[in-house]
């Protein structure tokens, strides 16, 4: 039984971790691609707004909601 418990709660937690690990790579290559970007000021802008938010939900542990965020502002910048 204590073997089902500790399977049950890996299966919870690894999706959680795949995310949070996930959220500081697509953060580094959109920071990476932001210097040579070519978009107008508001799509720019837009990146860089995504970009924070995605920061704050990772850091507040929303890692989906970063996730989402920072797939959107990988688009604007076709990366």
């Amino acid at each position: 039984m204590l073997r089902s418990i500790s399977l049950a709660i890996l299966l919870t937690i690894a999706p959680a971790s795949a995310f949070a690990n996930s959220c500081p790579t697509q953060m580094a290559a959109i920071d990476a691609a932001l210097p040579t970007a070519s978009l107008s000021e508001a799509d720019m802008a837009k990146v860089k707004e995504l970009r924070q938010q995605g920061e704050d939900l990772h850091n507040s542990g929303d890692h989906a909601g970063s996730e989402a965020v920072l797939g959107e502002a990988k688009q604007i910048l076709g990366i």
